[in-house]
């Protein structure tokens, strides 16, 4: 099925981002790469994350360069404290500061609740939950000792949480993936409760079907992709640059009043189509 024009890419011009320092964690493919690719577009000086692949990795980097703005590769797990701890410093004295972390990087370990090992569970909460946690921490802590720059942006800085819809429709055979996405919704609330005074912006997108290597099984064949698409009202299944372009308004002065919201892009795939007949 051929994708849509992108309409920020036709725009060409628009750099809604110019002059900002962008981080996004597991850039190196599927939607991460979308969107370090997009940040760099709209003007953003990227910092492409991945904890392996790093081939992957500088080939987003290359790509970004092309718009003449600045990008370099770091590798880090995201549930590792001490990498994330570096990964951000580095970033500040390399671009001299951060001004939105898009945390991205995420996982799955799927199997039935009673065949879930612990440590199937612990992997996909460490990676999922508790790595954007220590993303939005650290670079809460640079929003808040450089404060608003006016010239650069309206607020202090901006913490994207990619979410899902599994933060509110539950998923048999995945119950550490959903919870974990259940908490990144509170996770991202709370924060942007907590960090609003300081005009740090907190929001989440949440993902509908994508196509990505992360779920390639449930769109690679046209039997596969129909069935999945009787999940989805809009009819066809959504491609990485529908989160990007997604990422880069929110992350922009644009939104500049959307704090403690999670934007679902999903074709309608929350509106539960089931209902649409009676159930």
């Amino acid at each position: 099925m051929a994708t849509s024009v992108n309409p920020l890419q036709a725009a060409g011009s628009v750099q809604l981002l110019k002059g900002q320092k962008a981080l996004v964690t597991g850039a190196n493919s599927g939607i991460g790469l979308a969107t370090a690719v997009a940040l760099g577009r709209a003007g953003a000086d990227v910092v492409v994350n991945y904890v392996a692949g790093a081939d992957e990795a500088e080939k987003v980097v290359a790509q970004i360069k092309e718009f003449g703005v600045r990008a370099y590769a770091h590798e880090a797990d995201v549930s590792n404290e001490e990498q994330v701890v570096g990964m951000v410093a580095r970033m500040v004295e390399e671009f001299g500061t951060i001004d939105v972390m898009v945390a991205n990087a995420g996982l799955q370990r799927d199997a039935h609740v009673t065949e879930m090992s612990l440590a199937e569970w612990q992997k996909v909460i460490d990676v999922n939950l508790t790595g954007q946690f220590l993303c939005a921490r650290e670079a809460a802590k640079e929003f808040m000792r450089r404060g608003v720059v006016e010239e650069v942006s309206r607020s202090a800085g901006k913490i994207i949480c990619m979410s899902s819809v599994h933060q509110i429709i539950p998923w048999s055979g995945h119950v550490n993936y959903a919870s974990s996405k259940g908490g990144v919704g509170m996770l991202m609330q709370t924060l942007a409760q907590e960090l609003a005074p300081h005009r740090i912006r907190v929001n989440a997108i949440a993902p509908g079907a994508i196509r990505t290597p992360i779920n390639r099984d449930a769109w690679s064949t046209p039997e596969a992709e129909a069935d999945l698409i009787r999940l989805i009202p809009y009819r066809r299944v959504g491609d990485p640059e529908d989160i990007a372009n997604a990422v880069v308004a929110v992350a922009s002065d644009l939104l500049d009043y959307m704090v403690g919201t999670t934007l679902y892009v999903d074709g309608g795939m929350t509106l539960f189509p089931g209902f649409a007949t009676g159930g």
